[in-house]
């Protein structure tokens, strides 16, 4: 079993990054490790475009499903229904070990969350920045 790696916080893990780390941890040059990892993503994408779910013990489920049809209405002509058509796409459900591991993290979620949120409200615009990547959305409030 690897070591466990802390990556920087904040910031995504990318494909490049675990090829590196595990290429450091392994001894393994880094074209090897790139061409497993990349192997690896083309067959869990294979198995879900041909309607197999994918369960990778101790870490979660890929599956295919199909979302219902709805009514949405465009912004900018909200007089206007438009029918949004019934599509498949992936659900991931956690692994009992990755929901434990990052049920832990709650706290200090919470915690930086509400710091970051009571900033917004005394009108800080420095963290508003922050506050926006937490939520996952543009920075609207610095325009």
């Amino acid at each position: 079993m690897l070591p466990r790696t802390t990556f920087p916080a904040m910031s995504n893990l990318t494909k490049r990054d675990l090829v590196m780390q595990i290429s450091k941890e392994t001894g393994i040059i880094q074209a090897e490790v790139f061409a497993v990892i990349q192997q690896t993503l083309d067959a869990i994408t294979t198995a879900l475009a041909s309607g197999r779910d994918v369960e990778l013990r101790n870490f979660g489920v890929f599956e295919v499903r199909l979302t219902k049809s709805r009514v949405g209405r465009n912004p900018k002509k909200p007089e206007k229904d438009v029918t949004i058509p019934a599509r498949a796409t992936v659900k991931f459900k956690a692994g009992k070990i990755m929901r434990q591991r990052v049920l832990l993290r709650t706290q200090a979620l919470s915690k930086k969350q509400a710091s970051i949120y009571e900033a917004m409200l005394d009108g800080r615009p420095a963290l508003l920045s922050v506050a926006a990547e937490l939520d996952g959305m543009p920075d609207r409030w610095n325009q």
